[in-house]
């Protein structure tokens, strides 16, 4: 009778122990779930600022710098298609068939990890890097990877390839202060994004891992050595075509 007594009270404690674990868990999960951004606004609205332009202008503020930011909204046909494709070459080869991430890049990296005892390695796909500029922290954490991926379905899911691309090309990061491909283009080259040329497309592109470091852009044997690879993978890559989202 005392064992069955002990057995039902283990029960009783486990049950307990799980409300009282999972319960909190649960609403953390709910309330985390229901704060994910509305992504679908974007099919037809343009971003007022985004998260990385922000965080960018509150580092500077605190360090006493003025705060500048340099960014005109242009449409894709605006922006010359040498600068898409340097753009894909160079970040996101298979930008135009994945569904958001980069299996192989994801499985590379996972292989890194485990030889190196790093978490967090590993390339970010185009529209991956579109949900860290418009909504996320720069803070490298499994929290925000996982945020990162839901946001990356969603863009998937309710944008075409090319409103994706356009977002992109319109937001990132060119330079300190320079967001976007316009502002990008009149600050390197004094020209627009329209009249880029392939070679000044094929710069731009080999600076974006590094923006603010390569601001202006310093023509180093490294950067240049990129900025050639760029010109070459160009070739290999085409500019999405007119898809419904999600497929």
């Amino acid at each position: 009778m005392l064992m069955s007594i002990n057995r039902r009270t283990i029960v009783r404690m486990i049950i307990w122990a799980a409300l009282i674990v999972g319960l909190p868990a649960g609403l953390l999960l709910f309330t985390w779930l229901v704060t994910l951004p509305d992504v679908a606004v974007l099919a037809k609205s343009n971003p007022t600022s985004t998260n990385l332009m922000e965080s960018r202008q509150a580092e500077a503020r605190e360090d006493g710098r003025p705060v500048a930011r340099q960014w005109t909204w242009v449409p894709l046909s605006r922006i010359s298609p040498h600068l898409q494709r340097a753009v894909i070459a160079a970040e996101d080869a298979a930008f135009v068939s994945h569904d958001g991430f980069d299996w192989t890049g994801i499985k590379d990296a996972a292989w890194h990890n485990l030889g190196t005892g790093s978490t967090l390695h590993g390339g970010s796909t185009i529209t991956q890097q579109l949900a860290k500029n418009l909504y996320l922290s720069p803070e490298r954490s499994w929290f925000r990877k996982a945020r990162e991926a839901l946001i990356t379905r969603s863009l998937e899911r309710h944008l075409t390839k090319e409103r994706i691309l356009e977002l992109y090309l319109n937001v990132v990061e060119w330079g300190n202060g320079v967001y976007g491909a316009e502002a990008a283009a009149q600050h390197h080259f004094g020209t627009s994004a329209a009249e880029l040329t392939l070679d000044e497309a094929a710069w731009l592109a080999a600076i974006l891992p590094a923006p603010l470091r390569h601001d202006p852009i310093k023509k180093t044997a490294a950067l240049t050595r990129k900025q050639q690879h760029v010109l070459r993978w160009i070739h290999k890559v085409s500019t999405p075509t007119a898809r419904t989202p999600g497929h």
